[in-house]
């Protein structure tokens, strides 16, 4: 609830405070928890009047998120997963990744901050004995701590953390994660079913993969059989992590060969000189960062993603692959189409979708916040 919502506070609720919202004729609306410095004055976690939000209600919530995630059998110790998605799980300014035995933790509202002990206890305890957890790091999101006012710094928050990048397997893939410098908590979980959907695509075909970040769908493209991939990020140390892994899945070869590539360079201006020089490519993969934060951002978003797009139609062969991604929440899965629809018309070429897809199950999708269902993914042919 924004600040502009509330006609007024009775009483002087402090910091975190769990606070009850009622409507102009005083009916109970929800329970939620108040923050007075941010401009989302209240955000509201329970709907029925008798029930409240004590210490109890954040472990029920905190095991319901992580028997989801192990009911999916993505507790493999080995592997990687989302346990809490904030709104998703109805913890809103939560966000949980395990990486192994590690967690590293978001916290984006002050008020769950306040009750982080009784979370991280709660994380503890719905993690033993199987796969169990030896620490957990807080990584702090960028803008987030002005607007929530709140006053912390990435660092240990229990147990101790292994030396140097973490290692994590996905389908037998093997990713070094930093969880210190990553961007986003470390990796990019939320698209490993598109890398797995899409890798065999790519076999016999000369890849780009544009953002590649730290190689998550070149690695699968080179296993399942593409001709070459060239990976392109505009971040050196993503891309040195990315010969990191690469060397961690026997593709130094590869590198040396040059049937993979990777380049430090702007997406667009890549792309723009590829197109002047006539270089056509089998299948493009674009995986852009987020291009708007607000619904003010969008229309520029909507105008970034048709430039970046025209361009990848522009630099593929006949029958080419598109595989295009918007992370933008803001921007809605019928706008994004609408960036491709508008692609086909300028470029003239045709646009056919083959699969729609989206984030994955430990990324799930509440229907009374929209913006949760924030990742699409577009698998097209381009004739």
């Amino acid at each position: 609830m924004f600040s502009g919502a509330v006609e007024r506070v009775q009483g002087a609720p402090g910091d975190g405070a769990e606070v009850v919202v009622v409507d102009s004729d005083g009916d109970f609306v929800a329970r939620g928890l108040f923050n007075p410095h941010s401009q989302i004055r209240v955000r509201l976690y329970a709907w029925r009047e008798d029930e409240t939000l004590d210490d109890d209600a954040w472990r029920r919530r905190v095991h319901r998120a992580v028997a989801h995630r192990r009911n999916a059998g993505l507790l493999d110790p080995d592997g990687a997963c989302r346990l809490v998605f904030s709104e998703g799980d109805g913890l809103s300014g939560l966000t949980v990744d395990r990486y192994g035995r590690i967690l590293a933790v978001q916290f984006t509202s002050l008020a769950l901050w306040h009750r982080r002990e009784v979370l991280l206890d709660a994380l503890r305890g719905a993690l033993a004995p199987d796969p169990g957890v030896d620490g957990a790091v807080l990584r702090t999101a960028r803008g987030i701590l002005d607007e929530e006012g709140l006053d912390v710094s990435d660092g240990l928050l229990f147990g101790v953390l292994p030396e140097g990048p973490l290692e994590v397997d996905e389908d037998g893939v093997r990713y070094a994660v930093d969880l210190h410098t990553g961007q986003k908590t470390g990796a990019y979980l939320d698209q490993r079913d598109n890398r797995r959907a899409v890798a065999h695509l790519g076999k016999g075909r000369r890849v780009a993969d544009v953002c590649c970040y730290t190689g998550g769908f070149a690695l699968r493209l080179l296993r399942a059989g593409a001709t070459s991939v060239h990976g392109v990020d505009v971040s050196a140390g993503a891309l040195e992590r990315a010969r990191i892994n690469g060397a961690l899945n026997g593709l130094d070869d590869d590198l040396a060969s040059g049937r993979w590539t990777l380049e430090k360079s702007d997406a667009f201006r890549w792309l723009e000189a590829r197109k002047e020089a006539g270089a056509r490519f089998g299948m493009i993969v674009l995986d852009p960062p987020r291009f708007a934060r607000s619904s003010r951002g969008v229309p520029q978003a909507l105008r970034g993603y048709a430039s970046l797009n025209e361009l990848a139609v522009d630099c593929l062969e006949p029958d080419g692959i598109l595989v295009t991604c918007s992370c933008t929440g803001r921007v809605s899965a019928q706008d994004f189409l609408g960036v491709v629809a508008g692609v086909e018309e300028r470029t003239g070429r045709r646009i056919r979708v083959i699969e729609r897809r989206g984030q994955p199950l430990d990324h799930p999708v509440s229907p009374t916040c929209p913006e949760t269902a924030y990742l699409k993914c577009l698998v097209c042919t381009v004739e």
